[in-house]
């Protein structure tokens, strides 16, 4: 069977880019067992309350929600069990750099296939304020709100 390629989405935290303030962006591999592929590639998978950590020089994905295999065995895998994400050393280290800033984590965005491989996005996240959220939302509006009146001018309304 021919390899797939391209990219197949499997799931994404929305709520993490309203939450944080993202900064510098990751690609990772992930460290998986045959059951947790097979549940991936099935599609179910939550990144509601991942969040990833460097551990000694090496990157954990932590509380990732992969649930079990329907048609597993006793091999079946924990729902959230610490995951390896693989990066190359400066991406580690950078990473480790910017952990270590006040008010920083490692912020997983989305879970996906990469031509066939498992793959996590990855960025670098200040935890916003209410009031910045506040603000987004506003900016969010307001830019709507122009491209709407923008739109409607060219067609003559």
């Amino acid at each position: 069977m021919p390899r797939e390629k391209g990219r197949v989405m499997v799931a994404q935290n929305r709520r993490a880019r309203h939450d944080y303030e993202l900064g510098e962006h990751f690609e990772a591999g992930i460290v998986l067992t045959g059951t947790e592929v097979k549940s991936l590639r099935s599609g179910r998978a939550s990144l509601a309350d991942a969040f990833a950590t460097v551990d000694d020089g090496e990157v954990w994905l932590r509380n990732a929600h992969i649930p079990e295999y329907a048609f597993g065995t006793w091999t079946n895998h924990a729902t959230r069990r610490n995951r390896k994400l693989l990066l190359h050393r400066r991406e580690i280290e950078k990473l480790d750099r910017a952990t270590n800033a006040s008010g920083r984590t490692i912020v997983p965005l989305a879970l996906y296939f990469s031509d066939g491989y498992a793959k996590v996005e990855l960025a670098v996240g200040t935890g916003k304020k209410a009031w910045d959220k506040r603000q987004s939302i506003a900016a969010r509006e307001a830019d709507r709100d122009a491209q709407r009146e923008l739109a409607a001018r060219n067609r003559g309304v």
